[in-house]
């Protein structure tokens, strides 16, 4: 279920949830997810016996999560909030993350709305950057930060700040998905930006996987 508003699982929930199934979990796993919006990843983990945080910006969102784990019978622990208030002097084992990444003319990033769920600055880093630079703190020593967003964000760049900071980083999974409306929407800005092709169609989606040495 899920309130009005709150972003729906779509092709990035996916392919996070596929990379997802791919770690290990149980009952001794810490595991947080950052912006939970229906909470389908941190009820995923739960059910498999994690120990699992979710927060997100949204109170629909934090609302829906929490409907969704009484629901189901999972334990997860939903907060509203900043993510990085809210697990401040906290680390885990596992963290997922499917930030805000669209382009987004304007610095200011929306303060309500379903906008929140997706638009992240003029390059789509202002959240990705923010987890790239906290992950270290996050982590416990083996601790993997699963993230994904869009080719569009730069790939590289995520690499390069995870590494920067002292993670091993990598790309482990990539998927090619038509544009969505709001991409559609934004398509003369972003090709004025140089950040899409003229009449192109496509978007790639990156899996980061980061883990502390």
């Amino acid at each position: 279920m899920s309130l009005p508003g709150v972003y729906q699982p779509q092709s990035d929930t996916l392919l996070l949830g596929e990379a997802l199934a791919h770690e290990e979990l149980g009952p001794r796993t810490d595991a947080l997810e950052i912006g939970t919006g229906t909470g389908a990843l941190a009820l995923r983990a739960a059910g498999r016996g994690a120990r699992v945080t979710a927060v997100d910006v949204s109170w629909p969102a934090v609302v829906t999560a929490r409907l969704n784990a009484l629901r189901l019978r999972l334990p997860v622990r939903v907060l509203h909030g900043d993510f990085a208030a809210r697990t401040a002097g906290r680390r885990f084992d596992l963290v997922v993350a499917n930030p805000p990444y669209v382009p987004a003319p304007g610095d200011r990033l929306p303060s309500h709305g379903p906008e929140r769920a997706w638009d992240a600055g003029p390059d789509g880093r202002a959240v990705i950057d923010r987890i790239c630079a906290r992950a270290p703190a996050l982590l416990r020593r083996g601790g993997v930060l699963l993230m994904v967003h869009s080719g569009m964000c730069g790939a590289e760049e995520t690499l390069d700040r995870l590494t920067g900071a002292g993670l091993a980083a990598g790309v482990t999974a990539r998927a090619s998905v038509p544009w969505g409306p709001v991409l559609r929407s934004r398509r003369a800005w972003l090709e004025q930006q140089g950040l899409a092709a003229e009449a192109e169609e496509w978007e790639e989606l990156v899996i980061i996987r980061a883990q502390s040495l």
